[in-house]
């Protein structure tokens, strides 16, 4: 089956660099025009994925991070489950600064291409929605959230049906699979944003290394 082409769909899948990504949603972030275009497209990868994580997770104390947190939209669907812990992180510092007050514990601009500034271990869960995309965050991200995350811990993201391969996220997932790093729980094709005809695969893994 032809991979679909999605890479024309939305302004931000023709960034190519960090610095272009930065910008676009410094940008973008401004006067809350991110937060309206995620409900005019019908962005459901957050409440997806949530819906999925608590579907395997029924500790509500747990920390979670969230990487690539842009505004909350993450935070906002799991604490409609109970879920209260959470440390975002993102690239945009704008987007930062649109995240609702008290929603997450500690909020921290970064890089997630580069190693994430946590111990190993630190983590309960990572959720990952929306970074996995064209331009932004690669597959070693990956080694990094099994890296923080405890063993028995569960990792939550969506990948951008149109960089799955492309970007090697298909290999990577297996080389994880395969070196016993985590187990997959769920892997599936989510609607993700449903009104520009774009998918994402949303996968669900529970972390196995040896502590």
């Amino acid at each position: 089956m032809a991979q679909k082409d999605v890479g024309n769909k939305i302004p931000i899948y023709k960034l190519k660099t960090t610095d272009e990504v930065m910008r676009y949603y410094d940008e973008w972030g401004d006067k809350d025009k991110y937060n309206k275009d995620m409900v005019d497209w019908n962005y459901s990868g957050p409440k997806e994925t949530a819906e999925t994580f608590n579907a395997h997770e029924k500790n509500k104390d747990i920390l979670i991070f969230d990487a690539g947190c842009g505004t909350g939209l993450v935070g906002i669907e799991l604490k409609k489950y109970g879920f209260k812990n959470f440390h975002g992180a993102d690239l945009s510092q704008t987007l930062l600064d649109s995240v609702p007050n008290n929603l997450y514990q500690k909020l921290t601009k970064v890089d997630l291409n580069k190693t994430i500034d946590a111990k190993d271990n630190s983590y309960d869960a990572v959720m990952c929605v929306g970074t996995f995309t064209f331009g932004h965050v690669k597959p070693n991200a990956l080694d990094e959230f099994v890296r923080i995350t405890k063993s028995g811990g569960l990792i939550c993201f969506t990948i951008n049906e149109g960089i799955h391969e492309e970007y090697g996220f298909d290999k990577k997932i297996i080389s994880l699979n395969q070196n016993n790093k985590w187990k997959e729980i769920e892997f599936f094709k989510s609607d993700y944003i449903a009104s520009k005809d774009v998918n994402a695969w949303l996968g669900l893994y529970r972390v196995t290394k040896n502590v």
